[in-house]
């Protein structure tokens, strides 16, 4: 069963382009995603100096993450967006290429969209942190991926 999942606009507010203002979860179980980075399996930076690359990695990466919980885009219940630009057309070009891509439910929710200095991988110019109302488990649904309890 997946939890009850209401996004709402209040009229009181302006019309936001895409993305909802407040988003309820009625119960359940949560992911909290690690800032998901625009570095590749081996561990190394995927497209230094193309955004373009970038933003796709990130997506593969948060689709994997996403995945490895039990949830799928359209759990996602908040997301930020960090760009390395104060240029409004590259946070725009981000923002376009995120929600035409697989993730794109992803930022029907409330999401933020930031221009920032740096971020924590020498060349790193995007990153997305995610939270996710997670559907409830099947008895036997082991949760994927290396860990600790």
């Amino acid at each position: 069963m997946t939890p009850e999942i209401t996004r709402i606009n209040p009229d009181e507010l302006h019309a936001p382009p895409g993305y909802h203002h407040v988003t309820i979860v009625e119960a359940g179980r949560t992911a909290y995603l690690a800032g998901q980075c625009p570095i590749g399996a081996d561990g190394e930076l995927v497209g230094r100096d193309d955004i373009a690359a970038q933003v796709a990695q990130v997506v593969s990466n948060a689709m994997t993450a996403l995945a490895a919980a039990g949830a799928q885009p359209r759990h996602v219940v908040r997301s930020a967006v960090y760009v390395v630009s104060a240029d409004r057309a590259v946070l725009a070009d981000v923002w376009r290429r995120l929600t035409a891509s697989a993730l794109a439910p992803a930022f029907t929710t409330a999401s933020t969209l930031l221009g920032v200095a740096q971020l924590g991988f020498p060349g790193q110019l995007v990153e997305v942190d995610l939270t996710a109302a997670l559907p409830e488990l099947p008895k036997c649904h082991p949760i994927r991926g290396r860990g600790t309890s």
